[in-house]
């Protein structure tokens, strides 16, 4: 079933080589405990625990997802500041978030939070908000390629309507 809302996904390829070797790391141990299928019990073991640490140290960003997918727009912008707060606050998780979230995605979760919450203002037509977050971005996030599209995508409309 597909999304209606377009989503943007960010791979960080180089971020899979330490979660390989976490999961090959979780099988290698089930191996030495003479588990049967060990190498299936170390892939659902990291699954677990990815999902595990995702939906407890990422639960804001999980759930301004939902209420993004569910046009709940009010209530996604408050879950995404919620998140953009606590990365803002630990960053050494978010700049680690290979690691400690298994997360590959290229981009952090304090630069996911205010693109969605930009995203969502020029969703719900306020153009002025959303082209605040998005040059907020960029003053954090220089080389935000998703801000400078959408900034250069704004500033297009507005030449176009002069």
């Amino acid at each position: 079933m597909g999304s209606k809302m377009p989503m943007v996904r960010q791979i960080g390829w180089i971020s899979i080589i330490p979660q390989l070797m976490f999961m090959v790391l979780l099988i290698l141990i089930y191996y030495l405990f003479g588990i049967e299928n060990y190498w299936l019990f170390g892939a659902i073991t990291y699954l677990l625990i990815s999902f595990t640490l995702r939906n407890l140290i990422a639960k804001e960003h999980r759930k301004g997802i939902i209420c993004l997918r569910g046009q709940k727009y009010d209530e996604a912008i408050i879950n995404f500041q919620k998140s953009y707060e606590f990365f803002n606050k630990y960053k050494w998780i978010d700049k680690y978030r290979y690691i400690i979230l298994l997360s590959s995605t290229r981009i952090t979760y304090r630069e996911m939070a205010l693109c969605n919450i930009a995203f969502i203002y020029g969703q719900i037509g306020d153009g002025e908000k959303s082209e605040y977050y998005y040059n907020m971005i960029l003053n954090e996030f220089p080389d935000s390629m998703i801000a400078k599209s959408a900034l250069n995508m704004i500033n297009s409309i507005k030449d176009s309507k002069k």
